[in-house]
């Protein structure tokens, strides 16, 4: 059973506690009654909303899902990929790799730089690799109920019909770009009495439960401190008024901001999200791929249009199977619960050098990879172990 505000016969919500009587002096405090959770519904009731045809749907907190209308897919045109691999990235120089290793071990509180200044590289090989990557830009659309106080706002609902979810407009930002914007439905706002507060503009103050007063916390509301001596806090009263209500016994409703009535309409949300996958193609170098996630490598095909054809042509058929399966799921899993409105494939060319050099008679390995010249060196030869004071 849903809890109910309680009203006594002699306060309601929407006037202000007078107060309360003192104990007699030498007597004593009389505590107030025990009052009842005045805990309101903690969200709109079902029927505070009208049914506003097209969104039937449509909840409070969420939950309004809006599949896209079906729209007449063209039909992608096949896009040939670079037909020759380029593996002609220029080799990093020894300069270029020392450098990168100096920079990494400087970047580690607990690494020496010795080996990366005195280690000597006795060889370099390159092992580049391919990414690809499948991009679809989508558009999703949801609605809720929401509200808000009513301060005098206009009051259309019914009025006449209210567009569909997917006619209302949206400001389309930059493609591959995620955004969201929240529109209020037009021909959807009604006014209703506060749920929380039931339309009085007030609650009873939790803190002191409605009674606009509490226990004295110093003399623990005996109204005395130490035998005959008077509390001096709550003069020999034993209890005080309630600071978070200022003796009121109620507080004004957060919901409505004491404004009784709320503005009831539905809202839009429209996000745009731009969902990428990649794979980069195995290479036998020992880097983990995991560290290529975040490099840049050279670019070698971009193929961007509203629906995309698998790369076709490519020399490496692991590349071609990657596109054929992401195109292929892209196009499933979206195009079902959102309009697409963009899509975008690329492969690149991402450079790794396995560098190899001694230092102290023995020989050790580092990596230098992406357009960044990262650096991995899992088994660096010079660490310690530090302690931040």
């Amino acid at each position: 059973m849903e809890n109910q505000p309680i009203l006594s016969q002699n306060r309601t919500y929407g006037v202000a506690n007078p107060g309360y009587i003192p104990a007699a002096e030498g007597t004593p405090a009389m505590f107030a009654p025990p009052t009842g959770n005045f805990q309101g519904p903690s969200a709109p009731p079902a029927s505070m909303f009208d049914s506003v045809p097209g969104y039937e749907g449509t909840v409070a907190g969420g939950g309004g899902f809006l599949p896209p209308p079906m729209p007449a897919f063209p039909v992608p045109q096949p896009e040939p990929g670079p037909q020759q691999p380029d593996w002609n990235i220029p080799s990093i120089s020894e300069d270029t790799a020392r450098e990168a290793f100096i920079l990494f071990a400087s970047s580690k509180c607990c690494y020496s730089s010795a080996p990366a200044k005195d280690g000597v590289i006795t060889s370099m090989e390159a092992f580049n690799t391919y990414r690809y990557r499948m991009e679809t830009f989508t558009e999703s659309r949801s609605t809720e109920w929401s509200h808000e106080p009513y301060n005098g706002q206009p009051v259309d609902a019914f009025s006449q019909p209210s567009p569909g979810p997917w006619d209302i407009p949206a400001q389309v930002p930059s493609f591959f770009v995620d955004s969201k914007q929240v529109i209020k439905v037009p021909y959807t706002s009604s006014v209703k009495s506060c749920h929380a507060c039931v339309g009085m503009g007030r609650k009873p103050c939790k803190d002191c439960a409605g009674a606009g007063n509490k226990v004295c916390w110093v003399c623990n509301g005996s109204g005395f401190r130490h035998g005959d001596d008077r509390c001096h806090h709550c003069n020999g009263r034993g209890r005080e008024n309630c600071s978070h209500c200022h003796g009121q016994g109620s507080r004004p409703c957060g919901t409505c901001r004491g404004k009784q009535q709320l503005l009831v309409y539905i809202n839009l949300t429209v996000k745009w999200t731009n969902n990428s996958d990649s794979y980069v193609v195995e290479q036998s170098s020992g880097l983990h791929l995991d560290n290529l996630t975040k490099v840049s490598g050279k670019e070698l095909f971009r193929d961007s249009q509203y629906m995309v054809y698998p790369v076709i042509g490519f020399p490496d058929p692991a590349v071609v199977n990657a596109a054929q399966r992401l195109v292929s799921e892209h196009q499933a899993k979206y195009s079902q619960t959102s309009r697409i409105l963009q899509q975008r494939q690329t492969i690149e060319l991402i450079p790794v050098t396995k560098v190899t050099y001694t230092w102290k008679g023995k020989s050790h390995i580092y990596f230098v990879y992406g357009n960044e010249f990262k650096v991995n060196a899992d088994n660096y030869p010079a660490t310690c172990c530090c302690t931040i004071m």
